[in-house]
């Protein structure tokens, strides 16, 4: 990617990253908080401030560098801290705080998707294309952290989901990846197998924002 066209598309998904990874996060704290878990309340990361939440290669090196190099945009933000032991009903309760994150990514591509159609129906406006292009990168961004998220591999929000769902045996063999996740998934990025998984994925939650939406 030209350096040009790189600073635009900087400029273009730099709001909506932040939103998407802040939101993110302070959802799964919120819905701990909620249940029983005071962790994150107390560390101060129940925040929409995005400095709590950015990490400094997976918010904001990897992103680039994907962006720079091409292919499916990868990252993550800071996990924020949960004592699963710490909820009312811990295997019951991890499932609502896992999904909470994906969930607010979903509603955020929602609402992005509102903002292109309202700039999309006022093309004389000054400031239609600069927001339909910043919310089609709100769109993208929204749709892949949620279909990223909710792969089944421990630490991700679909693991957690996976192993509040699954019978005690084989949601605790499934909890013993979580060290590996990571890996696993930085594995699966450079072999492009990632990227065969989640094209399809984010193409069919695509088609039905758009659906929704008419855009």
């Amino acid at each position: 990617m030209q350096v040009d066209a790189l600073i635009q598309t900087i400029a273009l998904a730099a709001i909506p990253v932040l939103f998407a990874i802040t939101l993110h996060e302070a959802a799964h704290g919120y819905v701990a908080r909620h249940f029983g878990d005071m962790t994150a309340y107390q560390q101060g990361r129940i925040s929409l401030n995005p400095m709590r939440h950015i990490d400094p290669v997976g918010t904001i090196l990897l992103p680039l560098l994907t962006l720079m190099l091409g292919g499916i945009l990868f990252g993550w933000a800071k996990p924020v801290p949960v004592n699963f032991a710490a909820l009312r009903r811990p295997k019951q309760d991890m499932l609502w705080v896992a999904i909470a994150g994906p969930a607010s990514n979903l509603l955020m591509a929602f609402g992005w998707a509102l903002l292109y159609k309202l700039a999309w129906s006022s093309p004389e406006s000054y400031f239609a294309e600069p927001l339909m292009g910043m919310a089609e990168w709100g769109i993208k961004i929204n749709v892949i952290l949620m279909v990223l998220n909710l792969l089944p591999i421990p630490p991700l929000d679909g693991g957690r989901v996976a192993v509040s769902l699954l019978p005690h045996r084989q949601s605790y063999l499934l909890s013993k990846i979580e060290p590996y996740g990571m890996f696993i998934l930085v594995f699966l990025l450079i072999t492009s197998i990632l990227g065969w998984i989640l094209i399809p994925l984010v193409n069919m939650v695509y088609v039905m924002i758009s659906f929704l939406f008419g855009i």
